[in-house]
């Protein structure tokens, strides 16, 4: 009810009036719509405006009971005012004394008798004899790289605790902290100070992997300048641009010396990759003075001005060189100490920070995880003992268990390409790969009884036909058409092809679509991003001889508008274009564009534009978001539209998502806009969103007494019109075999702890396991199938926590070739981290039904990315409901979303959400720390920086982070599978050609070349996986959680390398299956459903031939593997239990040469 308090209030009563005026001019929309569609009656349709009055109305009342609590509103403006900085709440402490730490920053204060040192992010001082240390920050926020002032009374470091990197003071005497600078998006590194004390020279860059530029910034304010600047280089590539890190100064302040090189980082790379230059203030030219072979990096210049120390690698240690600066006599110093972070971006520089003692006479440093004392003479080093009393707080822990649904029917999660009828009271779709029809007030049908892949419907435009394309791996495609009502379907080319995108002509007559040679697709082992004869083509309705029209050129989604004579497409590089049917006459109407990345030159582009069908406006998706945009007739140049901030758009700009959208068209009338997401299919009535605008507008209007500040926000809470949605449930039938089956004889190693059964049965009941135990202990159901299996081993399906497989997007392939390798390997669930697109949706549906077959296909989907800057954690809410609520995942992937500010709001929204996210690693070794300090679930990739010590593997047990370092791919130096191509015969292997197209096999097998990149030969002593893995196993010792991710370097047998890669650092064969198995399981949150051998969980597990615990390479000994009760061969695939039948023949094989030229 409404009372006289409610009244009062200035809000309230603009917010009612907003509602009545929407509410009237609601009903003039539908009263039109009565008068011209009668689709209703009088009766009913007072019925409904007097609905919508009385929801808006009393609603707006109720909400603002609850908003017009002064205490609730004090609080929450409070609120928002505390949380500027960091807004996570910590919900853990991680409490323990530490005597060593990993990739120590330290610096001695200018009288010699104090160090100064960062550990786990925060900063420490101690007696330069050695003790316990004094903290000096603490909190959330995380602290490094602390350099003296010359005077001693401050320190300089680096903090995130504004939400991102900037550079900050420290007052010792009284703790004051004083932010310099004021950055969202830049990262910094390796403060220094000038000689006199007034400047800070700092290494920044704008942008994640740019290269960073020293910058000198003043103490008291101002933004800086770059000092080092080259002419042109911001439109070189970024491997080509200058990186100036780790400024030194030694006795004058007129030189400063710095590590320099071309680009971030380089994979495999090939030395050197950094040499030491100096740049002189007076002349601001710098002269380049170390040739190294093995880098030089991180100079230290002494107080007195005669020494230079930097590091430098020797083989494949880093050691210390020592140079005389009068004569340039170099010698070593000490050798080894801790490795360089060469090989990887290096945010905290490539060698940690390290000083001389004031009288010149010796370097204090880290390395192997101490604090050490080395003399400038070359006499013995002497250690430098420390205790740190660690209390460092971790956000609150997000894991969750999820179920896996194994009901005999499910609903399908995607539509995709769907499009609504000329009369908009229909809309056809694809699902599951067939094509659907479906009345918008009804339940969806299939139109066709065809076995092929069938996509991208488009209605003629008197709504009685469909057009689509089919889709065969082994035949190609063809253009059909069926009738609306279903029946028969008429196929329309004569010739197969990759058909796509097809679209009506608007009279009817013919249809267009995009052409590529059916072999692009037949012959590529993913994604076809680009095939070499790619057009536009049309072909009669009545079918006939497809006719080209243009090369489309990098343009895409050909369609009309009311004039049948131009063909529209869109083009990311020229906008919206269009042109007769034959090609000519292109005319450019207009540009959409996003928003401006950091450290990017221009901002991103629509990445498609389709014109309405009265040709007044378009549809832009610009990155995951849909927006109409008004398009002016100006003539001469292209105008362009930028959406990133739609009210100071120079013409209307409308943003049409909130969350987000896919596959959007257009209503026949323009009046209507539509998109779907994941099994979601969206209606925006543009009249509608108007009239709800023009209600808040004439409301806003009628307030003449508000103040500024009310307004103001009033604008940030003002509610938007919201469009309809409605879930398509497509019905599916889920795989379920049925049966009795008793696996017999053999040893079993269960993951219940580390159970081991020698002589075991087990009994699976169609797709679950019923019992385990020793022969004969189990009791076996009358009819049971028994297969004996003594002298094997078994074991559970293995879990990729990090496989990305990609099968072809938008048109699908019938069999993914790459499903298949990994499941005859015994990889029986997977999960991939960043699937680029949602075709997986559809992909994992196929094989749930069998229709496909494979592991168990989980996914993040797409990633969050830094290109969709988190505004605050109502908008980080927003962003991962498309994982909760539409794609399903329960998980996303956190790849590198902007500052720690927004890392953090966004594993805020997780843990609200339940979904359990992973993260991109990055190369970035502090990142990867604030990961496991924020509670993030898991970390993908190697940590770059090695050794790691015990105060690294704590915090990640104390955390719960699950490590996939994903070997293969090592950070921090070559990548494992190098090793591997080295030394295995990869090519002449007869399971991997079985399974693995040729060209897949023979582009990764037959040359590697020597070039940097992802191909290359190294020596053995170089590799630095087992250094990698020597991480794993102190983690998996103390408790920690790790998984396998062989991230789809080599299919199948890839995982088996990676498994192999991780036990070599020491971890026992039975811990790395129980990396392999169980903890993969439970690091995606399905723990209690696979990764064990135990009654009542899916029957997922391998067979081998030999023993695993004697020899981890012989986990590649794969007789059986049976993923959801379905027993199959390893080496074919072919199905043993419980049917018997062959796999059918891949499409893939047989493509060697078979004709004779006459010549041997």
């Amino acid at each position: 009810m409404l009372n006289g308090k409610d009244l009062k209030n200035k809000s309230f009563i603009i917010k009612l009036l907003a509602n009545i005026i929407q509410t009237c001019l609601l009903a003039r929309i539908l009263l039109k719509i009565f008068k011209s569609e009668r689709t209703m009656n009088s009766r009913k349709f007072l019925s409904f405006v007097m609905a919508a009055f009385l929801s808006m109305t009393l609603g707006s009342g109720f909400a603002q009971e609850e908003e017009t609590k002064p205490a609730e509103e004090d609080s929450t403006k409070k609120e928002k005012k505390e949380k500027k900085g960091l807004p996570l709440e910590p919900g853990r402490t991680l409490e323990f004394t530490a005597e060593e730490g990993s990739w120590i920053s330290l610096d001695v204060s200018p009288d010699g008798k104090t160090l100064v040192f960062d550990l786990l992010g925060d900063l420490y001082s101690m007696s330069i004899t050695g003790g316990s240390a004094t903290r000096l920050t603490s909190g959330m926020a995380y602290d490094v790289q602390p350099r003296f002032s010359p005077d001693g009374e401050r320190v300089v470091f680096i903090s995130d605790s504004s939400g991102s990197d900037n550079v900050w003071t420290l007052e010792l005497k009284n703790k004051e902290r004083n932010q310099l600078t004021k950055g969202k998006t830049e990262f910094y590194l390796s403060p220094e100070w000038t000689p006199d004390g007034n400047y800070i020279i700092v290494s920044k860059s704008t942008s994640m992997f740019g290269a960073a530029k020293l910058w000198l910034i003043h103490i008291d304010g101002g933004s800086g300048v770059q000092l080092i600047k080259i002419k042109g280089e911001k439109d070189r590539p970024r491997s080509q641009q200058l990186k100036t890190i780790g400024a030194a100064f030694g006795k004058e302040s007129r030189y400063i010396w710095y590590a320099q090189r071309r680009g971030d980082w380089q994979y495999n790379a090939v030395f050197p990759q950094y040499q030491l230059a100096r740049y002189d203030r007076d002349t601001g030219k710098g002269t380049v003075m170390t040739s190294r072979f093995g880098s030089a990096i991180r100079p230290a210049l002494s107080p007195d001005g005669k020494l230079l120390v930097y590091a430098t690698r020797y083989e494949h240690q880093t050691g210390l060189r020592i140079r005389k600066l009068a004569t340039g006599d170099e010698k070593w110093l000490a050798y080894p100490v801790q490795r360089d972070d060469q090989e990887a971006r290096a945010t905290m520089d490539a060698f940690p920070g390290y000083s001389f003692t004031p009288d010149s006479r010796n370097i204090i440093i880290s390395y192997g995880g101490k604090v050490w004392c080395v003399p400038v003479d070359g006499s013995a080093s002497v250690n430098i003992p420390f205790t740190v009393e660690v209390n460092l707080a971790l956000g609150p822990e997000v894991r969750f268990d999820y179920k896996i649904d194994d009901k005999p029917k499910f609903i399908a999660r995607q539509i995709r390409e769907a499009v609504p009828s000329p009369d908009g009271k229909k809309i056809a779709f694809t699902a599951l790969d067939k094509l659907w029809v479906m009345d918008l007030n009804g339940s969806p049908k299939r139109l066709t009884k065809s076995n092929l892949g069938e996509h991208y419907p488009a209605w003629s435009p008197d709504g009685k036909w469909i057009a689509y394309v089919t889709w065969s791996d082994a035949d190609g495609g063809h253009i059909n058409k069926v009738r609306a009502t279903g029946g028969n379907a008429t196929r329309l080319t004569n010739a197969s092809a990759l058909y796509n995108e097809t679209v009506w002509s608007p009279d009817g007559k013919r249809i267009v679509a995009v052409r590529t040679a059916a072999r692009d697709l037949q012959e590529s082992t993913g994604p076809l991003f680009g095939a070499l004869a790619r057009q536009f083509v049309y072909v009669s309705a009545q079918g006939g001889n497809v006719i080209e029209i243009a090369p489309t050129e990098g343009r895409r989604a050909p369609h009309f508008a009311q004039d049948a004579s131009r063909i529209y497409a869109s083009s990311s590089s020229d906008g919206l274009i269009s042109m007769r049917w034959d090609g000519t006459d292109i005319k450019k109407h207009v540009k959409v564009t996003g928003e401006k990345i950091p450290g990017s030159k221009d901002p991103i582009s629509a990445s498609l534009i389709l014109i309405a069908p009265t040709g007044d406006q378009a549809l832009a998706q610009v990155d995951n978001h849909l927006y109409a945009v008004t398009i002016p007739y100006v003539g001469g140049e292209t105008p362009s539209i930028s959406v990133s901030k739609p009210e100071e758009s120079p013409f209307p700009v409308r943003k049409l998502t909130e969350i987000g959208g896919q596959f959007p068209a257009w209503s026949a009338t323009a009046k209507k806009i539509h998109w779907s997401m994941g099994n979601a299919f969206v209606t925006y009535d543009l009249e509608r969103a108007q009239a709800f605008d023009d209600s808040l507008e004439a409301a806003a209007k009628a307030d003449t007494t508000s103040e500024a500040e009310e307004k103001k926000e009033d604008k940030e809470d003002k509610p938007k019109y919201k469009p309809d949605e409605q879930r398509i449930k497509i019905m599916a039938t889920r795989d379920l075999p049925k049966g009795d089956l008793v696996l017999r004889g053999a040893r079993v190693i269960t993951m219940k702890n580390h159970e081991i059964i020698e002589d075991a049965d087990i009994l699976i009941k169609n797709h679950r396991i019923e019992a385990v135990g020793e022969r004969g202990q189990v009791e076996m159901p009358e009819g049971a199938k028994i297969i004996e299996v003594s002298g094997k081993t078994i074991i559970p399906g293995f879990v990729d926590t990090h496989a990305h497989m990609w099968p072809s997007w938008g048109i699908h392939n019938g069999q993914a070739w790459m499903y298949l390798a990994n499941l005859a390997y015994g990889v029986t669930t997977t999960r991939d981290p960043q699937t680029a697109t949602t075709d997986v949706l559809s992909y994992a549906d196929l094989v749930e039904t069998g229709d496909m077959i494979g592991p168990r296909i989980y996914s993040t989907g797409p990633g969050v990315f830094w290109g969709e800057p988190i505004k605050d954690l109502d908008h980080a809410r927003n962003v991962l409901r498309r994982y909760s609520d539409y794609y399903d995942t329960k998980t996303f992937k956190m790849y590198m979303s902007g500052n720690r500010q927004q890392r953090q709001w966004l594993i805020m929204a997780a843990k609200e959400l339940e979904l359990m996210p992973t993260t991109e690693g990055g190369l970035d070794f502090k990142l990867n720390l604030t990961h496991a300090i924020d509670g993030y679930s898991g970390l993908e990739h190697a940590l770059p920086i090695t050794p790691i010590y015990s105060d690294i593997v704590k915090l990640f047990v104390k955390s719960g982070i699950t490590y996939s370092p994903t070997l293969l791919v090592s950070y921090g130096g070559p990548f494992a599978e190098n090793y591997y191509y080295a030394t295995e015969n990869v090519f002449g292997d007869p399971k991997l050609r079985h399974f693995t197209p040729h060209t897949e096999l023979a582009s990764k097998s037959l040359r590697r070349g020597s070039r940097p990149g992802s191909a290359g030969w190294f020596h053995r002593n170089e590799h630095v996986f087992d250094k990698h893995a020597k991480f794993v196993a102190d983690l998996i010792a103390a408790g920690g959680r790790a998984g396998v991710g062989a991230h789809g370097q080599l299919q199948g047998l890839g995982y088996h390398w990676e498994l192999w890669s991780i036990q070599s650092g020491g971890l026992s064969e039975h811990d790395a299956l129980r990396v392999a198995t169980i903890y993969g399981a439970e690091a995606i949150g399905f723990g209690n459903d696979v990764g064990s051998i135990e009654p009542g969980k899916l029957a997922d597990l391998i067979i081998l031939n030999k023993n695993p615990l004697e020899n981890i390479r012989n986990t590649n000994s794969v007789k059986y593997v049976m993923k959801n009760g379905r027993l199959y061969n390893g080496d074919t695939l072919d199905e043993v239990w419980p049917r018997q039948q062959a796999l059918a023949k891949p499409y893939w094989q047989d493509r060697a040469p078979s004709t004779k030229a006459g010549i041997k």
